[in-house]
């Protein structure tokens, strides 16, 4: 079974940052696409950042140059450094697991697998 636990949001203010961690179970990690999406009330789930097995990588124009996606194997764990935060960053943040290819990592349609999520949230 596919378990997905995402940890580290919090509060903070603008121009912050955040390291938000998403521990997965067996070996998901390493073998699996796995990306982080994000959900604003009142608005769509929309792609964050997202990492293929071999490690290319995927980001939204939105955080281009302020996050980034990493993970790590032996530890079973995928994170997402968020850095200069934004007040329109705040979101519900969510790691996702896709066992398989596909042509737009960034659309959570093509995940298969989630966890419960994280809050981030910034003030101006």
């Amino acid at each position: 079974q596919v378990q997905l636990v995402e940890s580290g949001g919090g509060s903070v203010q603008a121009g912050g940052s955040l390291r938000l961690s998403c521990a997965a179970s067996g070996y998901i990690i390493s073998n699996y696409h796995m990306g982080w999406f994000r959900q604003a009330p009142g608005k769509e789930r929309e792609g964050v950042a997202a990492i293929r097995v071999y490690g290319s990588t995927y980001y939204a124009d939105s955080v281009k140059g302020r996050f980034t996606i990493s993970k790590d194997n032996a530890r079973n764990t995928l994170y997402l450094q968020m850095n200069s935060l934004k007040p329109e960053d705040a979101a519900m943040y969510y790691c996702a697991a896709n066992p398989g290819s596909t042509w737009d990592y960034l659309r959570a349609l093509n995940y298969k697998y989630w966890g419960q999520g994280t809050q981030v949230t910034v003030s101006s």
